[in-house]
């Protein structure tokens, strides 16, 4: 059987935000496939570039290894691997040409590698997947370990989603994305990762220690901005208790404060997370967790089932207080909603984060004004905001692409820039964001104990609001692109 190295490429230190924010987590996809080539028969070795100083970590397992074939797997849980930052490529293609001078064949997979397959076969893999490309994988594997030297031609050859060079151009056998999606992707290899690394620097950063999970893969609904290059509109949920046993296993082996499930969307059947709960308790594997979900699924009963699961932070793609820029976006939710969903669960005690985009086409003053509305009414516990981000295989994208002048990417995730021509410049969405943050800082401070300090505190942000509001003609762009564009 082959000797495979299975990595990916995103390294931590190159994206300074997050080096800051300290919350790393284990590539939970690319574990996965180790431990399905493992099964397979295979001889695996694995580098996580997360916590890596550098690729000379990578290059002295490869030396060490010599492996027959690289595979770059990309965490296809991790949002930031979605969102196919630039810094993140390069250090790909150095290693992939590092791979090419050790005499080893590579194989890409990835959310970038299925927008732009380009770059990375140019940069030496001889195969990049389309999609998920779990299945296309194992249709090549036992070509590769028949004939190791075989051409990528005859390696592809009927194996639908796989691109490879051919005469200098890009070529997609059978020339459309596979709609398959792998079935028996479940437990992750976790006892390859070095967790006294990552425990380390969760502990001096925040005191305490996180892991990440995935009940599912993929996600349903169809919001216009939001990249699917991997899973489609699939929705593959895994056996209530078999996540259970996999939590139980985390538990005891390794004894995590926190549990990060990194589902597009968590639960999604109030049986199943019902289900889910009783597992739970059944396998004594209660471990404290943070999902993502929506606001439409936030039944009383959900709630209740999540609280009684474990759940005691909950992440809402709540994205405007605009109702129109809802709409826009065929998000599918509407403000009533967001603010029921945010009831419903502090009702429970489960604390609640706000996912708030800003910039999306045709967004205007009265839109922005009304998220920070709706974050006064609602009281968030937490906020994340970010800018529209137009991504391959979207509608959003398709209808701005034009605009997008070569920069299809941020380099890092705190780029926070406006890559089309929106409403506004970058440097306005960065003064609201600020604000938006100090407003919910504000908000869940206790305010009879910081007393005089917080009224000037809230009089300073009102301040800073009508300075930014009375200037706010100077950070228009000349030619804002419509929502009814397209």
């Amino acid at each position: 059987m082959l000797s495979i190295l299975v990595c990916h490429s995103y390294y931590l230190r190159l994206d300074q935000k997050q080096v800051l924010r300290a919350k790393p987590y284990p590539p939970l996809a690319t574990l996965q496939v180790v431990a399905m080539l493992r099964e397979a028969g295979h001889r695996v070795s694995f580098f996580d570039a997360m916590l890596a100083d550098g690729i000379d970590e990578y290059e002295c397992l490869l030396q060490a290894n010599s492996p027959q074939l690289v595979l770059f797997y990309e965490d296809n849980f991790n949002f930031l691997s979605k969102m196919c930052l630039g810094a993140m490529r390069r250090a790909a293609c150095d290693m992939m040409a590092s791979a090419r001078r050790a005499g080893a064949r590579v194989i890409a997979a990835g959310p970038d590698v299925t927008d732009a397959p380009g770059p990375y076969l140019n940069a030496g893999a001889d195969l990049a997947l389309v999609g998920e490309g779990l299945s296309a994988l194992f249709e090549v594997l036992p070509r590769l370990d028949a004939r190791p030297h075989a051409d990528n031609a005859d390696l592809v050859r009927g194996v639908g989603g796989v691109a490879s060079l051919s005469g200098g151009d890009v070529r997609i056998e059978n020339g459309s994305r596979p709609v398959a999606i792998a079935a028996n992707a479940g437990m992750a290899a976790w006892e390859l990762v070095d967790m006294d690394r990552y425990r380390a620097m969760w502990l001096k950063a925040h005191g305490h220690f996180s892991l990440n999970m995935a009940a599912s893969r993929g996600c349903p609904f169809r919001c216009a901005w939001c990249a699917k290059p991997i899973w489609g509109n699939h929705y593959l949920q895994r056996n209530a208790s078999e996540v259970a046993g996999e939590m139980a296993y985390l538990k005891r082996s390794f004894n995590p404060d926190h549990i990060w499930f990194a589902d597009d969307i968590f639960g999604f059947r109030v049986d199943w997370v019902a289900e889910f709960a009783a597992s739970v308790r059944a396998a004594d594997a209660q471990i404290p967790f943070t999902v993502q979900t929506r606001a439409d699924l936030v039944s009383d009963r959900m709630a209740e089932a999540l609280r009684d699961a474990g759940c005691r932070e909950a992440w809402i793609g709540a994205e405007s207080g605009s109702q129109r820029v809802l709409d826009a976006m065929n998000k599918g939710t509407t403000v009533a909603e967001i603010r029921v969903a945010r009831d419903r669960l502090k009702s429970v005690g489960i604390r609640v984060g706000f996912f708030i985009q800003l910039g999306y086409m045709d967004e205007q003053l009265t839109d922005i004004l009304a998220t920070r509305d709706l974050l006064d009414a609602a009281r968030p516990d937490e906020i994340g905001v970010s800018v529209s981000y137009p991504l391959p295989g979207t509608k959003f994208y398709d209808l701005v692409k034009e605009q997008l002048r070569g920069k299809t990417h941020w380099q890092e995730s705190n780029d926070l820039e406006m890559m089309f021509q929106g409403t506004y410049t970058s440097g306005f969405y960065r003064a609201v964001r600020d604000l938006m943050h100090e407003q919910v800082t504000l908000q869940t401070v206790d305010r009879p104990a910081a007393g005089e300090a917080h009224t000037r505190a809230r009089c300073e942000l009102d301040r800073r609001w009508r300075e930014l509001l009375s200037r706010e003609l100077q950070y228009r762009s000349p030619y804002p692109q419509s929502a009814a564009a397209g």
